[in-house]
């Protein structure tokens, strides 16, 4: 019996000298690896939080990892959020990675304003202590304070160029009103707000050196080239307006003009000089009855149409470019214009007083680049005139194109939005007498008599 008890006891020592090597043994000595040593977040508009980014943090060791404490250097009053392995909050302890294997850690921030006009930079850092050792992740955002614009009916002012303007759901110019924007403002907007001009007027004046920027409000490079991130500008009703010397990138619709005040007969719009791109939807949109002119513009890049005109318009443009490269290349052509509308209460039909294109481009990779749908009841105008232009269509023989011709106008890299021309193209000094002295670029033309054809001088 003495000697079972001592069997006993000595199955019970080595049971308990095992279990305590491998509890010795369970984790591993060494240190985590990170994918980055510093995350880095691009500008970010205060009281605007930004988009989620994450780093990884991993365990190379052949042996489970437990990481004893992981901190929030800023705490509760870092502008930092983070997220890691399903958990929100600022500390976190015991936390095991299996060897071979990693955590995601995502992280937001939110600045609150600063009170400057210059952007600022704001750093954290997140510790993470394994086996006695601390490391650290750095994180790293570029602020800037903004005006801010939420559902805001103006009166008459002119932006300051100082800070950016931010807009969210509309930045509205009531009627009888007018706002300027001078060259230099930066205007960005969130997602599906508009600039909107309520019967108004609207004077956007750039210059060739200092542009008016307008885009949507996320900063981050992924933002970089996402159509539709704002709905654009659109006007109503609009007193007389200008935009000049203008970007309009990554909208819906970039500019939308909707009816005209009757009681003057100018333009409701005056368009010069600017380039809209990357819209989802349309560049131009000019819809029941708007009067337009336009020079030196434009407009690539888009998922339908650069310009569309429906239920008819009155509008001139003189070298410009309306160009079908982008998403919706090959299946819609660049530029669509109709006289009438059809709705569930109807057909509505309207004049085209004029529609003149003088030393204009349409153009895109492959198909018909110019579509026109009209309704012709007895005594109702319709005016097309395209004057020296070149345009991507199989027949030109109407008598509405004068001296039109669809020849490859050889764009240096359509691809990478650049439409400037190789010597030998069908743009080059084959023009109509033109008196737009100047390039979008700002850069002269030289000879008025033979221009180059579209927004650009060679």
């Amino acid at each position: 019996m003495k000697y079972f008890i001592g069997f006993i006891v000595l199955v019970a020592i080595v049971l308990t000298t095992t279990t305590g090597c491998k509890k010795k043994n369970l984790f591993g000595d060494g240190n985590l690896n990170f994918s980055t040593d510093t995350l880095i977040f691009d500008t970010v508009f205060t009281t605007i939080g930004s988009t989620t980014k994450y780093f990884k943090i991993y365990n190379p060791q052949n042996k489970a990892l437990k990481i004893t404490e992981v901190q929030l250097m800023g705490g509760s009053n870092s502008p930092f959020k983070l997220n890691l392995d399903g958990l929100q909050g600022t500390s976190f302890s015991d936390l095991e990675i299996e060897k071979g294997d990693s955590l995601f850690c995502f992280v937001e921030v939110k600045l609150s304003v600063n009170g400057q006009n210059l952007p600022l930079i704001v750093e954290d850092s997140v510790r993470f202590r394994t086996n006695g050792e601390d490391q650290y992740v750095k994180l790293v955002v570029w602020g800037q304070d903004m005006y801010y614009h939420n559902k805001e009916i103006m009166t008459t002012q002119t932006w300051a160029t100082d800070k950016p303007h931010v807009i969210y759901g509309y930045a509205a110019i009531d009627s009888a009103q007018t706002l300027n924007i001078i060259g230099g403002t930066k205007i960005y907007l969130h997602k599906g707000a508009i600039l909107w001009n309520y019967k108004g007027t609207l004077n956007i004046d750039g210059d060739y050196n200092n542009k008016v920027i307008i885009q949507g409000d996320r900063l981050e490079a992924s933002y970089k080239d996402v159509p539709g991130q704002y709905y654009g500008i659109y006007m109503q009703e609009a007193r007389p307006s200008m935009i000049d010397n203008t970007v309009i990138k990554n909208s819906i619709a970039g500019v939308h003009v909707y009816l005209r005040d009757q009681t003057f007969n100018q333009n409701t719009l005056t368009i010069s000089n600017t380039e809209i791109f990357n819209a989802a939807s349309y560049g131009i949109f000019l819809y029941d009855g708007p009067k337009v002119y336009g020079e030196n513009v434009l407009v690539h890049s888009t998922g339908v149409h650069s310009l569309l005109v429906i239920q008819g318009a009155d509008f001139t443009f003189n070298q410009c470019d309306f160009l079908g490269y982008g998403s919706g290349e090959g299946s819609t052509p660049a530029v669509g214009i109709s006289n009438y509308y059809t709705s569930t209460q109807g057909t509505t039909v309207a004049q085209i007083p004029n529609a003149n294109f003088n030393n204009c481009v349409i153009y895109g990779s492959s198909g018909e680049h110019l579509a026109i749908d009209t309704i012709q009841p007895g005594g109702l105008q319709l005016n097309f005139h395209f004057k020296k232009c070149v345009i991507l269509k199989s027949n030109l023989g109407n008598s509405m194109f004068e001296n039109c011709n669809s020849a490859n106008p050889l764009f240096i890299n359509p691809s990478g939005d650049n439409y400037k021309f190789y010597g030998a193209s069908s743009l080059n000094n084959t023009g109509d007498p033109t008196t737009v002295s100047f390039d979008i670029t700002g850069f002269p033309r030289p000879d008025l008599t033979h221009p180059d054809i579209g927004v650009y001088n060679n």
